[in-house]
């Protein structure tokens, strides 16, 4: 097997100190926990911007800053995201890729998301695919559902996007793909030879979905965007998540990807800033 690239969600835009007090929102924090989840094994940091008060916001600025603090303190990837918050326009949500980070998230399809809907219609779509080409941003591609899937290869026979891709399972939001291991497999198995994938599992599921995609190969998503507690009734911090899973894999034998593994796997070049 290769290497496990780890990626930690570190702040995601609805989960608020309310819920989670560790929930990182200004750069220097997102900076200060992406160093701490280096040393512990992560590859790559998944980010969201948020406002000193923890509002959601997708300002290219606020990103520039986020950026610019992780980079300057580890050699980490850093994801940004292009979901940002139900109900941004399209032109905010895609604000950060005008930065050239290395990678952000492409999500190819609508999903009911809780009491909302995360509307991703297939113009949409398309225009963040083109607009991550254009920039040369890698997409992480984000599928709530096995239908997102189809929909991304779509894009490919259309030349849009290009194969070998990634793919992040999102499991378990309200609304999405129900996070059990048949449909696991069968999402990791609707996949072209040579693409790689990882799992994020929403709540409670990210232990047990994580665990079973480190046996299978697959690489994983841990952090607080995801799932707030250690167990049951214990918030977690990003640090003892990430920490969780090199132990397990550890135990597996599967080693833990460093930056620079994780963007030879992924295809992504050498960092050059």
């Amino acid at each position: 097997m290769e290497k496990l690239i780890i990626t930690v969600a570190l702040n995601g835009a609805e989960v608020t100190r309310a819920k989670n007090p560790h929930i990182p929102y200004t750069a220097e924090e997102l900076a200060e926990d992406a160093v701490r989840c280096r040393q512990a094994g992560a590859a790559m940091v998944h980010v969201h911007g948020r406002l000193p008060d923890g509002t959601p916001t997708q300002d290219a600025g606020v990103y520039a800053g986020i950026l610019s603090a992780i980079r300057a303190r580890t050699d980490l990837i850093v994801q940004v995201s292009t979901g940002g918050a139900v109900g941004m326009t399209a032109e905010e949500r895609l604000a950060p890729v005008t930065l050239r980070p290395e990678m952000a998230s492409l999500t190819t399809g609508t999903v009911n998301f809780g009491d909302g809907v995360f509307s991703n219609p297939p113009d949409l779509i398309e225009q963040f695919a083109r607009t991550m080409r254009d920039h040369g941003v890698v997409p992480e591609i984000e599928c709530f559902d096995v239908g997102h899937i189809a929909n991304a290869l779509a894009l490919v026979k259309r030349g849009i996007l290009a194969l070998p891709l990634h793919f992040d399972f999102v499991m378990g939001v309200p609304g999405g793909i129900a996070p059990t291991v048949r449909n696991l497999v069968h999402m990791s198995e609707s996949l072209p030879p040579g693409c790689t994938w990882s799992v994020a599992g929403i709540g409670r599921a990210q232990l047990p979905l994580t665990t079973v995609a480190i046996a299978m190969g697959g690489h994983v998503r841990v952090g607080l965007e995801d799932n707030i507690y250690y167990t049951r009734g214990v918030p977690a911090t990003n640090v003892m998540l990430v920490e969780r899973i090199v132990r397990i894999a550890n135990e597996l034998g599967r080693a833990v990807a460093t930056p620079d593994d994780a963007r030879r796997i992924l295809g992504l070049g050498q960092r050059t800033s």
